[in-house]
Formats: structure tokens, sequence, C-alpha cells
């Protein structure tokens, strides 16, 4: 008899802890569905996101090894920031309706110091967000030439190509930071 008491207060005990759960699940799907982002802030929040995340490596980083190298034959971790920040230009520029970018790597000699790279890379992704914002839903949607692929592209998934080639670099930046012992911004315990 003992047991059962025990037993049974043991299930209204559950029942009652997963009471709350149940009823915010009730409310979530009772709640107004949002809606889609349109084009041009779907692509604004996952340029920023990326932005942020290359940001904080860039000034997260140690600048005594901001020129360090998994082997002799790759680049230096500034050097692959640099030429995700460069890249950027590929799209911003063609946004504006200007010339993509003369080289797609900027020099190291050029951006001498950590705060230096990391200002470039700010600018980078500020320059793209501020050409997203600008364009709006249908100047995302408009036609532009793909330099590389000499052909057109909507600018949209000009600026999705984009946003993988830094997601990339991020990936490819995740794996210097562990090689150096380091642990990445991202993956770091939230506070």
């Amino acid at each position: 008899m003992r047991r059962m008491i025990c037993a049974v207060a043991l299930m209204l005990g559950i029942a009652a802890l997963s009471l709350p759960a149940h009823t915010q699940e009730a409310a979530k799907k009772n709640a107004a569905i949002k809606p889609a982002p349109s084009v041009s802030q779907a692509v604004l929040e996952a340029w920023n996101d990326i932005g942020r995340k290359l940001i904080a490596m860039a000034e997260d980083f140690p600048e005594d090894k901001y020129d360090f190298k998994p082997t002799p034959a790759q680049s230096g971790f500034a050097e692959k920031l640099l030429h995700a920040a460069g890249a950027n230009y590929f799209f911003t520029n063609l946004a504006l309706g200007l010339k993509p970018p003369p080289e797609e790597d900027p020099k190291r000699e050029t951006y001498k110091t950590k705060a230096d790279v990391a200002a470039y890379v700010k600018k980078s992704f500020a320059d793209g967000a501020a050409a997203i914002k600008a364009k709006g839903d249908k100047g995302m949607t408009g036609l532009v030439v793909d330099p590389d692929a000499h052909q057109q592209t909507r600018l949209y998934d000009l600026a999705y190509g984009l946003i993988e080639h830094s997601g990339e670099q991020y990936g490819q930046l995740a794996v210097y930071y562990r090689i150096a012992g380091l642990v990445p911004p991202e993956s770091r315990p939230k506070k």
C-alpha cells in the first residue's frame, strides 16, 4: 500500500512538473505565425550573422598569432580574414553599380596590425549590409553579371554565394583556433 501511495505521489509530481511545459507548447501553437522575412531582410540577417562571427574572431585571436599557419603552404590567420573581407566587395561593388575589385585578396602588408585587419573586416561587412539595405527587396531581386561565371544572376544569389564563402572561411579559421590550442568565440560557453 505504501508503495502504491509513493507511486501515485510520484506520478502526480511528474504530471505537475510537466504541466507548465504543455501550457507553453499550447501557447506557442495558438500564437500568430510570424511572416517570413522579406528577401532583403533574410539576406541581411545571414550577412550580419557570418559577419559577426568573423569580426569576433578578428578581434579575439591573439595578435602575436595573427600570421599563424597550420602548415607552411596555407595562408596565415590574418590573410584568411583579409581574403574573406576582400571577397565581400565582389558583392558590394556590384550591388552599388561599381566594378569588382581589381584583386581578390588585400595584401597583408597593407593591414599590418590586428586593429587594421579587424577594422577592414568590420568595414567590409558594414559596407555589404548598407548595400543590402539600400537595394531593398526590389533591388536584391534585380540582375547583375557575375564576373566569375560571366552570366546574369540575381543580386541576392550573389550575396548568398559570398555569405557561403565567408562561412567556409569561418570554418577554416575555427580549425586554426583549435590547432593553435585556442577555442573559437562561438564555441565557448555562453555567459
